[in-house]
């Protein structure tokens, strides 16, 4: 675990569980076997812009039944090569990616989009291995994947088989600030983002289209999973409104949405997580009180809330306690 998860000592904090420990050491993706949820063989893409295919991944958590293919992920097709725009979540996701790429082009694929450290957006990366492309991340990814890969890795590896986990890939290319990639007949610019959902989110605005990809600085339908900046994430999102777009392609959710209120929703479940966590560190409520009572009236509004949101809620006010 990379030192920034580690907080001050918090009031009142009970000891976590094994599933919180596991949790918050895969930075809020838990690796649970869970049978029957969906093959990532029986995904499709859908062509949502231009060139550009997307597979939504399930609201589900990692499997042997789904090789970790719980991110929205896909590709753009240039007139002088691929970009892809998240590799998938194991190295058997990443190379059923590649097969589909293959059957809509014979373009060189010549970049992979990396867009944070959690490993169902990034460890498919190694099955573009053999195409030799320029693999691009924000400027603080490869530190923390230094820190996490390997116990990413040896996790998958535990779920999907070592054969089918894949190995850690660091980017060829940090993103400061911002960079631009030219496809010929379409560029894509990328923002570098402070620490949000986690300390090294990338997103990337498509010129031909003007679809903004997200990565998981937005979730629609599932809940969102803390494991940067609360206050941070916040203002990010206003960043990303700033940019202009009016459609996206979020981390999770459906493969096209209209932004401003997927940006809405995520906006006001974080500022609940925000404010209620606020008043309970005001009121003196320890922290194992505070995960069952904050941000409740958002239960009915996120798939898998009672899975991260108690966690959500022991980040939050890690972060706020000193404030």
């Amino acid at each position: 675990m990379r030192a920034s998860m580690t907080a001050a000592p918090t009031r009142g904090r009970a000891a976590p569980s094994r599933r919180e420990a596991l949790l918050a050491g895969f930075g809020g993706f838990c690796l649970c076997c869970l049978p029957g949820r969906p093959r990532a063989e029986s995904f499709a893409l859908e062509e949502v812009g231009p060139g550009i295919f997307q597979r939504r991944g399930p609201n589900a958590e990692a499997s042997p039944e789904n090789n970790d293919a719980i991110a929205n992920i896909g590709f753009v097709i240039g007139r002088d090569g691929v970009l892809v725009t998240e590799s998938g979540g194991s190295l058997a996701d990443g190379q059923w990616l590649r097969a589909e790429i293959a059957r809509r082009t014979d373009k060189p694929i010549r970049h992979v989009v990396m867009s944070h450290v959690h490993p169902d957006h990034c460890f498919g990366a190694a099955a573009f291995a053999a195409d030799k492309p320029n693999y691009i991340g924000h400027h603080g990814l490869r530190a923390a994947l230094e820190a996490r890969g390997e116990y990413y890795r040896t996790r998958l590896a535990d779920v999907l088989g070592a054969d089918r986990a894949g190995s850690v890939v660091y980017p060829t290319q940090a993103v400061d600030g911002g960079a631009e990639i030219d496809l010929g007949d379409r560029t894509l610019r990328f923002t570098a983002h402070a620490p949000a959902h986690t300390a090294c989110d990338l997103s990337m605005i498509d010129s031909r289209s003007g679809l903004l990809f997200t990565g998981d600085l937005l979730f629609v339908g599932r809940i969102p999973s803390l494991d940067g900046d609360l206050r941070g994430w916040l203002k990010e999102i206003e960043r990303l409104k700033s940019m202009g777009a009016a459609q996206g392609v979020p981390g999770h959710g459906p493969v096209r949405v209209e932004l401003a209120p997927a940006f809405a929703n995520l906006a006001r479940y974080l500022g609940t997580l925000r404010d209620e966590t606020r008043k309970a560190i005001a009121a003196d409520i320890p922290i194992d009180k505070a995960v069952g009572s904050v941000a409740q009236s958002e239960r009915g509004r996120w798939d898998l809330f009672d899975d991260y949101n108690a966690r959500n809620v022991t980040v939050a006010y890690k972060e706020l306690e000193w404030e």
